[in-house]
């Protein structure tokens, strides 16, 4: 076979571009940290780590949206925390207004103090968090949550009943606000009666008042008929010599209520205490009825138990109806609030427990990555010595081959 110069100095060429090659794929490998250059060095572990790359990410963005979660659970428990230390104090104040021998200056000094904290209230209910939102303003977080309406005196709210909830795993999304619907509105006022109202006979007078707000509660959510307003309209029905009975929509109870009236004597019916005075008030009756069920933010109670306060005309048994409609609602609005702290406790508990979770699949998952692709540093840096090595044998062999011609025999 005839061989020719080209022939042998490409051969040489050849050689000693290969080896380069390989000597700096080591050498990427080495810098880049990786054995996989290109997906062809290795199809199924590239398509895997592929795969891992973008579970890193989502979970990277989970273990984000944990942090905003947090952050914005931590600022709702703060606010409502503070909100309960103030409506705790209102209704010690409510309880101490109730002191026989508090003067009208003394009534006024206790309004004054709660309306700093109907302000301090109002503020805490329009609190933001650090993207400027209102936090319990529900989807609509650009609107102030609440505000007076001048013209019924009442604060509204202004907000909606979203929640804004974030994913935290793939399965798991958790809110991260609870509307003010829920929070401030849903709380039920008090339960009571409308006035009592002579209707017929000679009493002088008469008065229904809530005596036991539990028992009348429970007879209340029995009984109260939402389809027949007739049906929640109660009579005692006084006759000769000297009984009563307590009628509904005109009819007899089942069993009956009756028993011995005496003017002035009251009569306790399921949490209620009837008082009719007047010696000619046999026969007659007294009207009342059950008061339709509403529901108050704790800035409308605390107004309505200002404005009590402020007015000296109210009588003794006005007075204590506000007192009670304070105390019942400041509790049932305190309660709501310990219930929603409650979930925001739960929530936070789940929070970090797929916290921890997304921490350690991001861990096994980098684990298995670098098991997939990371370079053996050892392993390169043999090859890189290999091909150096390799590089200088075949560049001495070129060297001393491309030298030798037909001419070197004739001398």
């Amino acid at each position: 076979m005839r061989l020719s110069f080209n022939m042998k100095f490409n051969a040489g060429l050849d050689g000693i571009l290969t080896t380069q090659q390989k000597m700096n794929r080591a050498q990427d490998q080495l810098t880049k940290q990786t054995r996989i250059l290109t997906p062809a060095d290795d199809p199924a572990a590239s398509a895997k780590v592929l795969g891992l790359d973008q579970n890193l990410e989502q979970v990277a963005q989970f273990q984000n949206n944990s942090v905003l979660l947090k952050n914005n659970l931590a600022l709702e428990e703060t606010v409502l925390t503070n909100m309960r230390t103030s409506i705790d104090r209102a209704r010690v104040l409510a309880i101490a207004s109730g002191n026989g021998a508090y003067t009208e200056a003394d009534k006024k000094a206790v309004a004054q103090e709660l309306k700093n904290i109907q302000v301090e209230l109002l503020d805490l209910m329009n609190s933001r968090n650090a993207e400027g939102g209102y936090i319990f303003s529900g989807f609509q977080d650009k609107k102030q949550t609440y505000s007076l309406n001048n013209a019924t005196g009442i604060y509204e709210f202004q907000g909606d009943d979203g929640q804004k909830a974030l994913q935290i795993s793939p399965t798991i999304a958790l809110a991260g606000n609870d509307s003010g619907k829920f929070v401030f509105e849903d709380v039920n006022a008090r339960f009571k009666t409308t006035p009592a109202v002579i209707s017929a006979g000679g009493a002088t007078a008469a008065e229904v008042s809530v005596t036991d707000q539990s028992q009348f509660d429970a007879y209340y959510k029995q009984n109260y008929d939402a389809l027949t307003p007739a049906n929640n309209d109660f009579s005692v029905v006084l006759t000769a010599p000297s009984t009563y009975e307590i009628q509904r929509n005109g009819a007899s109870l089942v069993p009956p209520v009756t028993g011995t009236f005496t003017p002035d004597a009251p009569i306790a019916f399921n949490g209620l205490t009837i008082n009719i005075s007047g010696a000619a008030a046999v026969p007659g009756q007294v009207d009342f009825s059950l008061q339709a069920p509403e529901k108050k933010n704790i800035l409308t109670t605390i107004g309505e138990f200002i404005t009590a306060l402020e007015n000296p005309a109210l009588s003794a048994f006005e007075f204590n109806e506000a007192i009670s409609d304070t105390l019942t609602q400041t509790t049932a609005a305190a309660t709501n609030i310990d219930s929603f702290l409650s979930s925001i406790g739960g929530r936070v508990n789940v929070l970090d427990s797929v916290f921890g979770t997304n921490e350690d699949l991001t861990v096994n998952n980098k684990a298995y990555r670098a098991d997939l692709s990371e370079v053996d540093y050892a392993a390169a840096l043999t090859e890189i010595t290999k091909q150096e090595i390799a590089l200088q044998a075949i560049s001495n062999t070129f060297v001393k081959v491309s030298g030798v011609s037909l001419f070197d025999y004739i001398r």
